[in-house]
C-alpha cells in the first residue's frame, strides 16, 4: 500500500473525532440529517444563487433545482449577450411568486371552458393576480431585457466609456440607497430603534386621528415603493450590464456570480442595492489597480462575498446583543438571579474571548446561539433552516374556543400588513424576521417565510388569551413598550427608546377591523327586584314580537288543513283555549306541582349558583295511560263543527296529541286542558301570520291560561302588527293590517302560544326569579316540566322562545344602563337592532363562533365568575382599531427556540414549571416558547403561508 503513514494519521484523527461525536450530539451541535440537508440547500440558494428561503420544503427543492439549472445553463451559452439576457429574464421570473401566478392562470383557463364559480378560489386569491398585474410583469420583463441588450451592445467596443458609465451608475446607486434609507426610517416610530422619529404621528390613540396624521407618511411610502420597485432594479441591472466581466469568455465563477447578481436585483432589491453600492465604493478606498480584489475576482463573486459578509455581520450584531441581554438581565433582574449567577457572570467575563469565538462561529454557520436553559452559558446550536421546525407551516395548533378571534382578524390583518410592508414601516423584509402584534388580550406572532419581487409570504400565529402569571407579566411589559412608543407624548424632538435592551422594538400601528372585548359586572342590575319585575313584563312583549316576525317571514301559503272553507271565506282554524267547549273538572288540576321534577327543588331554582339541568324524569311520568278517559284534543267529540269536516279529521296532524309525562288520573276525573275545536279566521289574510299547525296543541291547563291571559299586552300586539312591512307588494297594506289586527281568533292563537312559552319559563308568576335562575334559563337549562317537554318537541318554537328570553335579558341590561324605554317605537328599534346587528347567546355555542366569522357587529354573552361570585356580561364590538406591531430580535427568538428544542429533545426536561419557560420581561421568554410549533410550543392558531402583494 502507498502512503500508509497518511492513512494512519487519518485513522488516529477519526478515532479522536468519533470519541467527541456523542459529546457534540449531547450539546446539540450535530444537526439531524434532514435539517442539515435543507439548511445546505437554503444557504446555497440564498447566497450562491440569489434566491430566498421558501415557505415549504417542496418549493425549496423545486426552486433549488431550477436555480442551479439556470447557473449551469448559463455556463454553456456561448454568446455574452445571450448570457446577459438569459440571466436577466430568468432572474426576474424566478423572483416572482410563480405558484400563485400558475394557480390563477390555470383557474382562468378552466373558467373559459368549464363554468366555475368564483367562490372556488381561496380567499387569499380572490383579489390576487388580476390581469393588470400580469401585464405589469410582462412590461417589466420586456423593459429589463431591452435595457440589458442595449447597454451590453453599445458599450461593447468602448472599454473607457463602459468604465466611466459604470462609475456614473454607481454614484446614482449611492444616491438611491441614501434616499431609500431615509424614506424607510421615517416610516417607523424609531430611527435605528433608538431615536424617536419626529415625523411619526404623536399620541394618536384613535383610528381617525392616526390616519389623518399619517397621510404625509403614506405619500412618502408610495414614493419609496416606486423607487424600490421601478427605479432601483433597472439601475442595478444597468450597473451589471456595463460590467466588463460579461464581455469576455465566461467561467464557472462568472456564471455563479452573475446568476446570483441578476437574481438578487429582483429577489431582494434593497440588499442588492446595498451590496452593489459597497462593491462600487471599494475602488474609492483602494488606490492600487492591481489589488487582489480587482485582479482575481469578478463583479459577481465580489457581490457574493459582500452579501455573505453583510448577512454574517448582521447576525453577529444580533447574537451579541442577545448574549449581552441574557448576561446582564441574569444579574439585574431579581427574579432571574440565582445562586450561581455571580459565578456565571464572572466566568463569562473571564472567558469573554471564548464567548466571542462561539458567537463568531455561530454567525459563520448561520446557526442559533443557544443559551443553556436560558442562562448565560452559551453553546452553538446545530444549523437549521429558517422555519426552525420540521413539518408544513400552519398544519398544527392547539385549537380552543379563542381560536376564532384569530380566524376573523387574520384576513384583515394581512391587508393592513400589505400597506405597512409596502411603505417600509416594518423595515427591510428578510426571511426569518419575526414581529409581535398586540391588541387588548390578543398577541399575534408574525414570521416572514420568503420574499420576492412585489410579494412576501408570512405565517401568522395567535397566542393564548388566558391569563397565566407568566403570560400576564410579559404581556404587561409588551404593553409598556408599545405605550411608551405610541401613546406617550414627548416634548423633546428626538427622544430615546427607554426599552432599547428589550428584544422588542416598536415599528408602527395598523388600523385593523377586529373585535374589541369588553367585560362588565352585572351586580345591581340582574339582581335588582325592580329590574326583574319589568323583565317578566318585557318577556311577554318580546315573545310576541319574535313570533310575529317569524310568522311574517314564513312562506306565504295556506295550511292544507285550512282549505276546507268555501272560496272567499276565511279558512277554519282551531279556536283559542278560552272558547273551548270541553268539559271542565270541578276543581283545578294542579299540573304545576305534578309537572315539576323532583331533581329541581324550589331551593335549587332560586339559588344564586347556576347549575346544569339534570333532566331526570320519574318512572310514572314516562308512561301513557290508555285507560284514562280524557277528552283528547282532536277527537270526534271535541272537533265536530260541521258534518263536512269530520271525514278528514282523523288524518289531520293538527289534532294529533301526544300525552307524554302526565301523572296518573283517577277514573272519572278529567284534566282541565285547553281543547281547540275548529273555527274560522274573521280576516281572509290572517293565514299570512298564522302560527304553524304543530304549535297549536297546548299542554297548559285551561284555568292557568285563563288566569295568565291578563298578562298578554293587546295594545303591544296590535302595534307590532301595524309595524309589519311584509305586505309592501300588496295594495292597501295598511287596510290589510287593520283587518288582521281585528281578527280575535288569530290573537287568541298568539295568546295561547305566548303564554305557554311564558308558563314554561315562569310557572309561578308571583315569585321573582333569582339571578341564578335567569342564568339557567339564558343557558337553556330550564327545570323539567310538562310544558318544557311540549316546547322541546317543537324545536323551532323552542329556539324562538330562548332567543326571546335572551333578547329580554339584554334589554333589561340596556334599560338599566341607558335609561327606561319611552314608547313602543323605541322598544321596536331595540329589538330590530338585536335582530340585525347582534348575536346574543353563549360563548360555548357553535353559533357564537359562526357569528364572529360572519363579522356580526356586536355579540353579547352572559356569564358567571365563580371566583368573584358575580354575574358578568361580555360584549364584542367589531370596529376599526389600532393594532400595534413591533420587530423582535430574530437571533434571540432562534436562540430560545434552539434551547427549547435542546431541552425537550436532548435533555428531556418536560417539567411544566421549568425555569426556562418562566416569565422574562426583556427576553419575552414565555411568549417565545408559546410561539414555537406544537408539540414544543402551544399557539392556539397558526395560518397557512399567506402571500401578500407589495405593490
Amino acid at each position: 500500500m502507498v502512503n500508509v503513514s497518511a492513512l494512519e494519521q487519518i485513522n488516529q484523527i477519526l478515532h479522536i473525532l468519533f470519541v467527541f461525536l456523542p459529546f457534540l450530539w449531547a450539546l446539540g451541535t450535530l444537526p439531524p440529517p434532514d435539517a442539515l440537508l435543507f439548511w445546505t440547500m437554503e444557504q446555497v440558494l440564498q447566497f450562491g444563487l440569489g434566491g430566498s428561503s421558501m415557505s415549504t420544503r417542496l418549493r425549496l427543492l423545486v426552486m433549488f433545482v431550477v436555480s442551479a439549472g439556470t447557473a449551469v445553463t448559463s455556463y454553456f451559452i456561448p454568446s455574452s449577450l445571450g448570457v446577459a439576457l438569459f440571466l436577466t429574464g430568468l432572474g426576474f421570473l424566478l423572483s416572482l411568486n410563480l405558484g400563485s401566478i400558475g394557480f390563477v392562470l390555470i383557474h382562468s383557463a378552466n373558467r373559459h371552458h368549464v363554468e366555475a364559480k368564483p367562490q372556488t378560489l381561496p380567499r387569499s386569491f380572490k383579489k390576487h393576480m388580476l390581469w393588470k398585474e400580469c401585464l405589469f410583469y410582462v412590461v417589466m420583463l420586456a423593459l429589463a431585457l431591452l435595457e440589458t441588450g442595449i447597454l451590453h451592445h453599445f458599450v461593447r467596443f468602448s472599454q473607457t466609456a463602459k468604465g466611466r458609465s459604470q462609475t456614473i451608475v454607481g454614484y446614482v446607486l449611492m444616491v438611491l440607497l441614501v434616499i431609500l434609507w431615509i424614506l424607510r426610517e421615517i416610516q417607523g416610530v424609531y430611527i435605528f430603534g433608538i431615536f424617536r422619529n419626529p415625523f411619526y404621528p404623536k399620541d394618536a390613540q384613535t383610528v381617525s386621528a392616526f390616519l389623518e396624521k399619517q397621510t404625509k407618511l403614506m405619500t412618502v411610502g408610495a414614493v419609496r415603493r416606486i423607487l424600490l420597485t421601478l427605479v432601483s432594479p433597472f439601475a442595478v441591472v444597468a450597473f451589471l450590464s456595463l460590467d466588463s466581466s460579461l464581455q469576455g469568455l465566461h467561467s464557472v465563477s462568472v456564471s455563479i456570480g452573475f446568476t446570483r447578481a441578476f437574481r438578487m436585483v429582483w429577489q431582494n432589491t434593497e440588499n442588492a442595492l446595498l451590496e452593489t453600492v459597497a462593491v462600487s465604493a471599494v475602488p474609492l478606498f483602494i488606490s492600487t489597480a492591481d489589488s487582489w480584489w480587482d485582479t482575481r475576482l469578478n463583479t459577481g463573486i465580489r457581490l457574493l462575498l459582500v452579501g455573505i459578509l453583510r448577512d454574517r455581520l448582521i447576525q453577529f450584531v444580533s447574537k451579541l446583543q442577545f448574549a449581552v441581554t441574557v448576561l446582564v438581565t441574569s444579574w439585574t433582574e431579581k427574579k432571574q438571579r440565582r445562586k450561581t449567577t455571580t459565578a456565571l457572570c464572572v466566568l463569562n467575563v473571564v472567558f469573554s474571548p471564548l464567548v466571542l469565538l462561539f458567537i463568531v462561529f455561530s454567525s459563520l454557520l448561520s446557526s442559533p446561539l443557544l443559551p443553556l436553559f436560558t442562562l448565560p452559558v452559551f453553546l452553538v446550536g446545530f444549523p437549521r433552516p429558517v422555519q426552525s421546525w420540521p413539518g408544513a407551516v400552519g398544519n398544527t395548533a392547539c385549537v380552543c374556543a379563542d381560536t376564532v378571534f384569530y380566524h376573523q382578524m387574520v384576513p384583515r390583518l394581512s391587508a393592513a400588513l400589505q400597506t405597512a410592508m409596502a411603505a417600509g414601516s416594518l423595515g427591510i423584509l428578510v426571511p426569518g424576521s419575526h414581529y409581535l402584534g398586540r391588541f387588548q388580550d390578543r398577541l399575534i406572532w408574525i414570521m416572514i417565510l420568503e420574499c420576492g419581487y412585489t410579494y412576501c409570504c408570512i405565517n401568522i400565529k395567535g397566542l393564548e388569551l388566558q391569563e397565566t402569571s407568566c403570560h400576564t407579566a410579559e404581556a404587561q411589559r409588551v404593553d409598556e413598550v408599545f405605550e411608551d412608543a405610541f401613546e406617550k407624548s414627548y416634548r423633546n424632538v428626538c427622544s430615546l427608546n427607554e426599552h432599547f435592551a428589550n428584544i422588542l422594538t416598536p415599528c408602527t400601528v395598523l388600523p385593523v377591523k377586529l373585535y374589541s372585548d369588553a367585560r362588565s359586572v352585572l351586580s345591581g342590575i340582574i339582581d335588582c327586584h325592580e329590574n326583574v319585575k319589568e323583565f317578566k313584563g318585557d318577556l311577554v312583549k318580546v315573545l310576541v314580537w319574535v313570533l310575529v316576525q317569524y310568522c311574517s317571514k314564513r312562506p306565504r301559503r295556506k295550511e292544507s288543513v285550512h282549505q276546507t272553507g268555501e272560496e272567499g271565506q276565511a279558512p277554519p282554524v282551531p279556536l283559542a283555549a278560552d272558547a273551548s267547549p270541553c268539559p271542565r273538572s270541578s276543581e283545578d288540576t294542579s299540573s304545576l306541582k305534578s309537572g315539576t321534577s323532583a331533581d329541581w327543588s324550589s331551593d335549587d331554582i332560586f339559588d344564586d349558583e347556576p347549575a346544569i339541568e339534570k333532566g331526570k324524569v320519574g318512572k310514572d311520568q314516562s308512561k301513557a295511560l290508555p285507560d284514562a278517559k280524557l277528552p283528547i284534543p282532536g277527537s270526534i267529540e271535541s272537533r265536530r263543527v260541521s258534518d263536512g269536516a269530520v271525514g278528514s279529521l282523523a288524518e289531520d296532524r293538527l289534532f294529533q296529541a301526544v300525552m307524554f309525562a302526565y301523572p296518573a288520573v283517577d277514573k272519572g276525573k278529567q284534566e282541565d286542558l285547553a281543547c281547540i275545536p275548529l273555527v274560522e279566521f274573521t280576516c281572509a289574510h290572517s293565514h299570512l301570520l298564522s302560527l304553524p299547525a304543530e304549535w297549536r296543541s297546548s299542554h297548559m291547563p285551561h284555568s292557568r291560561l285563563k288566569e295568565m291571559r291578563s298578562l298578554f299586552p293587546e295594545d303591544w300586539y296590535q302595534f307590532v302588527l301595524k309595524q309589519l312591512e311584509c305586505f309592501h307588494s300588496e295594495e292597501k297594506a295598511s287596510d290589510i293590517l287593520e283587518e288582521i289586527v281585528k281578527d280575535r281568533v288569530l290573537q287568541d292563537f298568539y295568546v295561547q302560544i305566548v303564554m305557554t312559552c311564558y308558563y314554561t319559563f315562569f310557572e309561578i308568576d308571583s315569585v321573582i326569579p333569582s339571578p341564578g335562575y335567569l342564568m339557567r334559563v339564558y343557558s337553556d337549562a330550564l327545570p323539567w316540566s310538562v310544558a318544557l317537554n311540549w316546547l322541546r318537541e317543537r324545536p323551532e318554537l323552542h329556539q324562538l322562545a330562548v332567543k326571546a328570553f335572551r333578547y329580554t335579558l339584554k334589554l333589561m341590561i340596556d334599560k338599566a344602563s341607558l335609561g327606561p324605554i319611552q314608547d313602543f317605537k323605541e322598544l321596536i328599534n331595540y329589538l330590530k337592532e338585536y335582530e340585525s346587528d347582534w348575536y346574543i347567546g353563549l360563548v360555548s355555542e357553535e353559533k357564537w363562533r359562526g357569528a364572529i366569522l360572519q363579522e356580526k357587529p356586536y355579540l353579547f354573552s352572559l356569564g358567571y365568575d365563580p371566583n368573584m361570585g358575580v354575574y358578568t356580561g361580555r360584549v364584542l364590538t367589531l370596529q376599526e382599531l389600532l393594532f400595534q406591531v413591533g420587530k423582535l430580535n430574530a437571533e434571540a427568538v432562534r436562540g430560545q427556540w434552539a434551547n427549547l428544542s435542546w431541552e425537550l429533545l436532548y435533555a428531556t426536561n418536560d417539567d411544566e414549571e421549568r425555569y426556562s419557560i418562566q416569565a422574562h420581561p426583556l427576553l419575552l421568554r414565555n411568549l417565545t416558547v408559546q410561539a414555537a410549533d406544537p408539540p414544543l410550543g402551544y399557539p392556539i392558531y397558526s395560518s397557512k403561508p399567506l402571500h401578500i402583494r407589495l405593490h
